[in-house]
């Protein structure tokens, strides 16, 4: 039991870096709380002691405001961030090294028996006020953004987000990020957002132009060459760097111009 405390103040360590020490992981983490009573409500719950796990719960819901049903299944350095407006049903299967944030719902959608609650896989993170329902599977890597509704599965590393949640991205190749860097390099392109982690849509739009400016580059290059090569002179200029604060400034002075023509403007004319 011990061992299991200590790995878990660990993991703590590992994901929050407002954590300082270990007294106060001990005595400030609601999450940790809940996951401590419900390891002991657990037991009893297969033991067959279902009313006592199911008061045990009650009193772990009013210590901590997180309510973790007494028949839910978690693994080892499952860690509930700030932990308040949690709920965690019955069916709920938690794998290794889960992090869910505040008021996140595991819940059902049918009130039939069985399984009708959430499979979260290992390394899964689910943002703060995000509901995952029904007996989906989140798999293992993947991400739920804040506030979303999901009811269908997520495949392993993929980013759903939204109500109804949508698979919004799912994780680049190392050499596919390398080359949209190095594409968002040589144009002059101020790489913001093109994390293949960032669930933004835009971010994932312009991360695939830059694979065709890339691609189309590559193509005028070589035929560059070959012209060269048979005594032409062309694509001698280097190309302009685009700078995004140079569209901001424009946005902006635009902006101003467009305030000056509504202050100016006289209703009597």
């Amino acid at each position: 039991m011990f061992s299991r405390i200590k790995e878990d103040i660990k993991s703590v360590f590992e994901r929050d870096p407002a954590a300082r020490t270990t007294f106060e992981v001990l005595t400030n983490y609601p999450g940790m709380h809940a996951i401590w009573i419900h390891r002991l409500s657990h037991k009893l719950w297969k033991a067959n002691w279902q009313l006592l796990a199911r008061m045990l719960s009650t009193f772990s819901r009013w210590l901590t405001g997180v309510e973790i049903h007494p028949g839910a299944k978690l693994g080892r350095r499952f860690f509930i961030d700030h932990g308040m407006g949690v709920v965690i049903g019955e069916t709920a299967e938690i794998g290794n090294d889960v992090t869910i944030y505040h008021g996140v719902t595991l819940g059902g959608v049918s009130w039939n028996g069985g399984k009708r609650h959430p499979t979260l896989e290992d390394n899964v993170v689910i943002g703060a006020g995000a509901q995952v329902l029904g007996p989906i599977t989140v798999g293992q890597g993947g991400k739920v953004g804040s506030n979303s509704v999901v009811v269908k599965d997520v495949p392993k590393n993929a980013t759903a987000v939204g109500i109804p949640g949508r698979i919004v991205n799912e994780k680049a190749e190392d050499s596919e990020v390398k080359k949209r860097q190095a594409a968002a390099k040589k144009f002059g392109f101020d790489a913001y957002a093109l994390s293949p982690d960032n669930p933004d849509p835009v971010a994932k739009a312009i991360g695939r132009l830059l694979d065709h400016m890339h691609l189309m580059d590559d193509k005028v290059a070589s035929l560059c060459k070959e012209v060269n090569q048979l005594g032409g002179e062309v694509c001698q200029e280097a190309l302009p760097e685009l700078r995004v604060g140079e569209f901001v400034e424009d946005e902006k002075a635009a902006a101003e111009r467009r305030q000056s023509h509504v202050e100016s403007f006289d209703p009597e004319i």
